[in-house]
């Protein structure tokens, strides 16, 4: 195998060009994703109990992960702290991205005031640092899943709605949609069967992006005690209530830190090298 031979394409049974770099990250994803879905018949031992009489204790057969703090198997934590991270990452992207695109298509369309108006409030909230708006959002409601949620996807919305508007701008210009208006079309079918499917590859590039900022974000609240509160448990949390392992470089504090990583540089990996089509040049 030469050394460049990892990076050059394959063409795929159904005529696409699939890197062996997307492939490894796509199944990095996909198996972070199943230990999400089923983490609890796979952990084992239950994630509140002290298996080990020792702290910080090393890898061994019987804990493949070592323990935490309190003498927890980290392995089971690990996997059901995956859960809670690719979970609510995925909810509040999916919710950001869906309502961002969507009020996007639809000032793109518009125009005038309501573009306007649209525009003007979202880029106030946009300029609020991120971490500032979820302490506040904390400090007023509390933490809770619903919460972090909804957080999580107010705080990247703005930008998911920017960048559908400028695309949909663009589409907006095109003759087929000035034929649509003239035929009378209403401006959902304008949206939805005219301007989507010429934006859908972009959009869903920038929701892989998305879900990246939001696993940091969530991680970022989490270590700071901003997010997921006791007894739950994401990634995040994970690396702060054992940060004293730190000196010790105990698993406990050095496994959520790789999974987080391992994560996050997948999916920046698998968008980077989505599967293209093969060009025919017989013709």
């Amino acid at each position: 195998m030469t050394p460049t031979s990892l990076s050059r394409p394959v063409r795929s049974l159904f005529g696409y060009r699939v890197s062996p770099v997307g492939v490894v990250a796509f199944a990095v994803i996909l198996g972070w994703t199943l230990v999400a879905l089923f983490a609890p018949y796979v952990i084992p031992y239950p994630v509140g109990e002290i298996v080990d009489v020792d702290y910080f204790g090393p890898m061994s057969h019987q804990l493949w992960l070592g323990s935490d703090y309190l003498g927890r198997d980290m392995l089971s934590r690990v996997l059901m702290g995956a859960r809670y991270t690719v979970g609510i990452s995925l909810a509040a992207v999916a919710l950001c991205c869906i309502s961002g695109v969507i009020l996007g298509m639809v000032a793109a369309v518009s125009g005038g005031w309501p573009d306007t108006i649209l525009s003007r409030f979202l880029d106030a909230l946009n300029s609020i640092p991120s971490k500032l708006f979820g302490l506040v959002v904390v400090a007023a409601v509390g933490s809770s899943i619903p919460v972090l949620i909804v957080t999580l996807a107010v705080i990247y919305m703005p930008g998911a709605y920017r960048f559908a508007r400028a695309l949909a701008v663009n589409v907006n210009t095109m003759d087929f949609i000035t034929v649509a208006r003239t035929r009378g079309e209403s401006v959902a079918y304008i949206i939805g069967s005219e301007i989507l499917p010429n934006i859908i590859r972009p959009v869903l590039a920038d929701l892989g992006l998305r879900f990246v900022f939001v696993v940091l974000l969530l991680s970022g609240l989490s270590f700071l005690g901003l997010g997921l509160q006791p007894p739950y448990a994401d990634w995040g949390a994970l690396v702060r209530e054992n940060i004293g392992g730190m000196p010790f470089a105990a698993p406990a504090v050095v496994v959520p830190s790789i999974a987080i990583a391992s994560l996050t540089i997948s999916v920046n990996l698998l968008i980077d090298n989505l599967p293209r089509k093969v060009r025919d040049r017989s013709v």
